[in-house]
């Protein structure tokens, strides 16, 4: 192939390029190691049922967090529960803000603030429940969810000032 300009070449590189690394991302097990063999073709079918439940979960936890919503959003986010939620917001000091979380799927997860004082640990159950919160800005302050161990699904959350 010919390029007129240095331009169309770089392109050109960078298409070429990202086919290269897309199609190197998406095969293998993901452990660092080549495949010795294709993906049997029940493990991609659970890995698309993975992928719907999950969309299905953040869906319905979306909705959920919808029908609660008050006040100015501050921030917002849905994780898959295994990942946690790890944020540290910005929250003005002294001012009031209302977190709700939705857990959708099987297990719990368990809330907890840095500084203590920020907000109260609380489990959080993964029965579709609106959990609420009140905390108070401090600054900094971080906001934890990790998974119970075992816990599946996705759990969505937002801070609103209130």
């Amino acid at each position: 192939m010919i390029y007129s300009s240095p331009r169309a070449w770089l392109t050109g590189c960078a298409v070429a390029a990202s086919v290269v690394l897309l199609t190197s991302c998406t095969s293998g097990s993901g452990d660092g190691k080549a495949s010795e063999g294709p993906s049997s073709p029940a493990s991609s079918g659970s890995q698309a049922t993975t992928g719907a439940s999950e969309k299905k979960f953040a869906e319905q936890a979306q909705a959920a967090l919808a029908s609660v919503h008050g006040g100015k959003l501050v921030e917002a986010g849905a994780e898959r529960v295994a990942d946690g939620i790890h944020t540290e917001p910005s929250l003005s000091e002294g001012n009031a803000y209302k977190l709700n979380l939705v857990c959708v799927g099987e297990g719990s997860a368990q809330l907890t603030f840095t500084p203590t004082s920020a907000g109260t640990e609380t489990e959080v159950p993964c029965d579709q429940s609106v959990v609420q919160q009140r905390i108070t800005g401090h600054k900094p302050v971080r906001i934890d969810v990790d998974s119970a161990k075992g816990s599946t699904g996705v759990i969505a959350w937002q801070i609103d000032a209130i």
